[in-house]
């Protein structure tokens, strides 16, 4: 019998629904929230209300696109955390009624663990290209960075956590500084094609193990251009590419030395990233190097598939419901999971 999943995701400020039969998505819409940009940053009260104003609707088109009826829907999957109280709260509030209502069971979603299983989604077009386990995940986004190896696909150990700030987020607060709008990832990326990655140099922080940290590095970069634009107060429009490319080239060769590290601590060559700054044209291209290096085979994820999106709790949902993981109506959604 084919099993149908209705995921829900409301972590942040993306509302978004998916539908997954069998592993195969019909369906994956999002609804963004544009307003949080004049105020360079994810409003968590505007956002709140923005999920109540766009779940039904999204859940609706997800449905008519995929074809399929709420009758035809064997369970519920929602994002319980971790993310922002108030948004995780709609999508919850709407996954536990979405179920009473249908008597189907309600399946709650670890959001990080569900963007490392994105590369578990399955193409009709394609052969299977999932990652075989062992496989090592960096996950890397605006509010986390972790190495994660997964063991199976609900079994995972995480081999490094950053122990103060995310990658994301040192990309936006370097960019803010820069005058860049929320989010400056992507513009960052964008500028970086043009620029020298090597013109600057800029800290990076001594952490053993597989830790990371970032703290130190956004200072370095906000001083630094103190100290620039105090002898020319042209200093960043004249230098903006060149500025872009070495900020980025010193955050992507952060990440990819924990990688290179964790690879050779636990002998795995099964090697790929997540996340929203997995998205990042400088991190693709750096991570492929390395693996034409080092005999690693990589996976990187669909665009569509580095943001908050749905089908990554869909998926993580499906996996679930085949080991009949299923949650209680009491549970209540977690800022931190």
């Amino acid at each position: 019998m084919a099993v149908t999943i209705l995921a829900i995701e409301s972590s942040c400020d993306d509302t978004s629904a998916a539908v997954i039969r069998d592993g195969y998505i019909l369906s994956n819409l999002i609804a963004s929230q544009d307003i949080h940009k004049k105020y360079g940053g994810v409003v968590p009260e505007l956002a709140s209300r923005a999920h109540q104003a766009n779940i039904v609707p999204v859940t609706d088109q997800a449905l008519k696109i995929a074809g399929i009826s709420p009758s035809e829907i064997n369970a519920i999957a929602f994002t319980r955390g971790p993310g922002l109280l108030g948004s995780l709260l709609v999508g919850t509030s709407f996954a536990k009624g979405f179920a009473l209502s249908l008597n189907i069971p309600l399946i709650e979603v670890n959001h990080l663990q569900a963007h490392v299983l994105v590369h578990f989604i399955r193409k009709k077009e394609m052969e299977d290209s999932s990652p075989k386990f062992p496989f090592l995940c960096l996950l890397v986004s605006g509010g986390h960075t972790r190495l994660i190896l997964m063991k199976d696909y609900l079994e995972m150990e995480v081999l490094g956590n950053t122990i103060d700030d995310a990658a994301g987020e040192a990309f936006d607060k370097c960019g803010k500084v820069m005058g860049f709008p929320y989010p400056a990832g992507p513009i960052i990326d964008r500028l970086s094609a043009a620029g020298n990655k090597k013109a600057f140099h800029f800290t990076k922080p001594n952490v053993s193990g597989l830790d990371f940290s970032f703290s130190g590095l956004k200072t370095n970069f906000l001083y630094f251009l103190r100290d620039k634009i105090k002898e020319d107060p042209e200093f960043i429009e004249k230098n903006k590419a060149d500025l872009c490319a070495s900020l980025q080239y010193t955050i992507i060769n952060i990440l990819i030395s924990k990688v290179i590290k964790a690879a050779a601590e636990t002998g795995v060559r099964e090697i790929g990233i997540a996340g929203g700054v997995s998205a990042n044209s400088g991190l693709r291209n750096a991570l492929i190097a390395e693996a034409g290096k080092r005999n690693w085979k990589v996976f990187i994820p669909e665009f569509s598939y580095t943001t908050d999106n749905a089908a990554m709790i869909g998926i993580t949902g499906y996996y679930k419901f085949l080991k009949g993981e299923f949650s209680k109506h009491d549970i209540t959604p977690l800022a931190r999971y």
